[in-house]
């Protein structure tokens, strides 16, 4: 197994530090997603943390400025973002609100400079008062790209909590690894664990994955599953999106795409395991049979803060695992019958190219699914009146089609994609199956297989 001499955050740029290891200044950071479930607690592991962070820029979506108002007054930031451009009134509103409610008369306080648009936080990313500067990224979905790139190009270090940027971007951000610090837990776990050995002695990568709230359910007891139920993780908390796709599995299968491109290791090398604990969030298997985990309880502060200060840890930033209580740690092979998400994004990661975007349909559909907690892979029916699940647009197209006559014209082909066993009619008109089909030069959407 290979991997980079220089891997994830090994060359941390601008950072100023004595010989004894211990950053002098406090270290400037901007933080995107304020607003969401890693935006506050890195805001707490910040407010800990006075003499080492200091942040100076804040960027979110836009849907919660009264909360965007009261983190930058609170931290005294220089300048906000919001990717809604309809939001900066809102902003701005709220800013006075919020100064008022704390007894600020007008013109005793000084209203950060507002950036907005879909280009805002990209330019917040790149916005840098000077070296050392860290871009904690923690955006949710492929919209983090931009800002990824933006922060990268400027000479940031990223803390990297989007892992959808990273599918997305490949070879766009692998370039780049030196400057990049990963705070996903498992991912984080990997780079620390990784500081015990040679890249040459190194065997394997191990993803600790925990299960999430249908661990041991079978396939067919996933058909009944509820939102309600999805969003209920056993051991994290974190936000909407992230627990579904943590239910489902689809997170998983993002990080193992993530591990093969930040530490440039072969998919045969990668492999998850379920942990349900949630307290090994990693491990590196080595040539001579030695095994290194990484194991903290499940607060995802650790991962943040490491990635603010790496090389560096901050002290007192969570509690440790209580070693005067007895533990019982288990480790059981992942069900892909069950959780098919791990599989594809390993058979889409071998194939490269757009195949592993996080934004493709094929992902979206275990998260938007009100009926299965696993990922919405089409099933073999071929009647209109069948069990399988689709977007109410494919699903009318094939209601249409199902009924076709069989004839020497019109006549049924399975779909091109080599995990999708849906059959259809072949025909002139365009598909507009999301999840399998995709749009070809031919007349006939499948004609390639037909």
């Amino acid at each position: 197994m290979s991997r980079p001499v220089s891997g994830p955050g090994r060359a941390v740029r601008g950072r100023d530090t004595c010989d004894t290891g211990r950053v002098a200044a406090a270290r400037d950071v901007v933080l995107l997603g304020s607003t969401g479930s890693i935006g506050t607690q890195a805001l707490d592991v910040v407010a800990r943390h006075p003499d080492r962070l200091r942040v100076v820029g804040l960027g979110a979506g836009g849907g919660r400025v009264d909360l965007l108002a009261r983190q930058a007054l609170d931290l005294g930031v220089e300048v906000v973002a919001v990717a809604r451009a309809t939001a900066a009134p809102d902003l701005q509103l709220a800013f006075y609100a919020e100064a008022q409610r704390r007894g600020f008369s007008a013109g005793d306080f000084a209203v950060p400079k507002i950036l907005a648009g879909p280009t805002a936080l990209a330019e917040l990313a790149a916005w840098s008062p000077g070296p050392g500067t860290v871009v904690l990224n923690g955006m949710t979905g492929s919209v983090g790209l931009a800002p990824t790139l933006a922060a990268l190009e400027a000479g940031c270090t990223l803390a990297l909590a989007n892992k959808e940027s990273l599918v997305a971007g490949g070879p766009l951000v692998t370039p780049y690894r030196d400057q990049l610090v990963p705070v996903d837990s498992e991912h984080s776990a990997l780079a620390q664990c990784l500081r015990g050995g040679r890249a040459e002695e190194v065997r394997r990568l191990v993803l600790t994955a925990s299960g999430g709230p249908f661990r041991g359910r079978s396939r067919a007891e996933l058909a009944g599953v509820t939102p309600d139920q999805a969003l209920a993780h056993p051991t994290w908390d974190m936000g909407p999106v992230v627990t579904v796709n943590s239910a489902t599995l689809v997170n998983k299968g993002l990080e193992l795409i993530e591990a093969h491109l930040l530490f440039d290791v072969p998919y045969d090398a990668l492999e998850v395991v379920v942990h349900p604990q949630s307290v090994v969030h990693s491990m590196v298997e080595f040539v001579d049979g030695s095994t290194l985990c990484q194991a903290s309880p499940p607060d995802m502060r650790l991962p943040i803060a490491l990635g603010l200060g790496w090389p560096d840890r901050l002290p007192d930033v969570a509690a440790p695992v209580d070693w005067s209580t007895a533990h019982t740690w288990e480790f059981l092979p992942l069900d892909e019958r069950a959780f098919p998400a791990v599989a594809l994004a390993r058979a889409a990661g071998e194939r490269g190219g757009t195949a592993p975007r996080p934004g493709r349909p094929s992902w979206k559909g275990g998260c938007r699914s009100s009926r299965s907690s696993t990922p919405s892979r089409p099933s073999s029916t071929t009647t209109p009146s069948g069990n399988g699940r689709a977007c109410p647009r494919c699903w009318r197209w094939r209601t249409r089609r199902a009924a076709a006559p069989a004839s020497s014209s019109v006549r049924k082909v399975r779909c091109p994609e080599p995990w999708c066993s849906w059959e259809w009619w072949r025909s002139s008109s365009p598909c507009c199956c999301r999840w399998c089909c995709t749009r070809r030069a031919t007349s006939s959407p499948l004609g390639a297989t037909a």
